[in-house]
This record gives structure tokens, sequence and C-alpha cells, in this order.
């Protein structure tokens, strides 16, 4: 199939790998089915992604919708609003704003990645600060198990998501942030296995990402200075 051809060995493994071990998990710690179909769902999102595959948005709106309801089972407020009510309509919004910004390189289609300027990343960087802080207060009041954590998860995810459907690359240094403290969220403190996979996934993918989109970029601007894009 003309779609696999376009996976390289790693991409494959990778995926292969996680669903896996899953699949594995789920039985032994008897997790939810939504545990793992969210998981999953994820996993294939995330790395379609890292590609610059406009049909991660498809995967994407199904993960968003199981991981928000597990999230506010968990008592994960901060998580289950950021998922339902911003991810949600993020994921139509970067649907739309993707197809528009497609490129052709190496006969494979993609999207046209960006970089942020130093004002763009320090004004951000503020941005980030000030929300962390006032919305763990918000979310210690209503009884969050975590509220700081929760926080600097969800301040962070808006900012990622907002840099990702803007097409920069540094969204994955970003979401590697994300990544390792929503690993010590979903393993320590309230051990759902799949749920941890899933993160673990993310994290590995995210590296991969950054190092993808710099990829991506150079070859972008190299058609482009050919008169080719």
């Amino acid at each position: 199939m003309k779609v696999l051809k376009e996976w390289n060995w790693f991409e494959k493994s990778w995926l292969v790998i996680f669903t896996v071990i899953n699949i594995i998990v789920f039985f032994y710690s008897k997790d939810s089915v939504l545990g793992l179909i969210a998981s999953l769902t994820g996993m294939l999102s995330v790395i379609l992604v890292a590609k610059g595959k406009i049909s991660n948005y498809y995967f994407g709106i199904i993960n968003v919708v199981l991981y928000g309801f597990i999230s506010y089972q968990s008592k994960y407020y901060g998580e289950a609003m950021l998922n339902l009510g911003y991810f949600l309509p993020m994921q139509l919004i970067g649907l739309v704003v993707w197809s528009k910004n497609q490129v052709n390189v190496d006969e494979k289609t993609e999207v046209k990645a960006e970089r942020m300027k130093k004002k763009q990343i320090i004004l951000w960087s503020i941005v980030a600060i000030a929300g962390i802080l006032i919305y763990g207060i918000i979310l210690k009041k209503i009884g969050n198990v975590l509220p700081f954590a929760d926080a600097f998860t969800n301040v962070l995810s808006i900012i990622a998501m907002i840099l990702m459907v803007k097409r920069y690359i540094e969204q994955w240094a970003v979401w590697i942030l994300i990544d390792i403290v929503s690993i010590y969220m979903w393993f320590f403190i309230k051990s759902n296995y799949n749920i941890t996979i899933m993160w673990t996934a993310y994290l590995i993918n995210a590296i991969y990402g950054l190092i993808n989109w710099i990829i991506l970029y150079k070859k972008e601007r190299e058609e482009c200075n050919k008169g080719l894009l």
C-alpha cells in the first residue's frame, strides 16, 4: 500500500511495539476498554503529526473524547476540561488549517513546517508561567488531585496545540515537557498503565517529531529555494 510505503522502519516498529505492549498490559492489568482505545488512537494520532500528515486529526478526535472522559472519572478535571472543551474543537480547526498548508516533498504530501521567532518564544513562556500559577490555584480550590501538575500539562497543552495548528517546530519541545509530567501523573499517582504507556509513547514520538520536523523544515526550504514549492 502507498500509505505504508511512506512509513520508515522506526515508525512501523514504534507503532507495532507500543500496540503490542498496550494490548498485553490491557489484559494483565484489566484496564478499561476505553483506556486501551484512547491509548491506541492517541499513538496513531501523534505519530501522524510527527510525519506531518493531516490524517492525524481523524484519530485525534477519537482520542481526546475518550481521554477527556477517562480524566473526568479519575478526577483530573483540568485534563477533562482541556480535552473536551479545547482539544476537540482545535482538532477540527487544525484539520481545516493544515488542509490549506500542504506541500509535496520527495513525492510525499506533508504539512509546511514553520519556525518561531525569539520574541514569540519569550512571550509564550511568560504566558505559560502566569497561566500555570493561576490555573493551579483554581484547580486546588475545586479539589484536584494534583492541581499544579495538572495545570502545568493543561496550560502547556493549550499553547502546544496552538503551535501545532500554526505548524511551528517548537511545539515539540513543549510536548516533551507535557509528556514527562503526564507520565508522573498517571503512573506514580493513578497507576493507570494503559494511559501511562500512551504518554510514554507520546514522549518517544515527541522526540522523534522534533527531529523529523527539523528535517522536514530544511527539505521544504531547500525545495522553496529551488523554486519547486
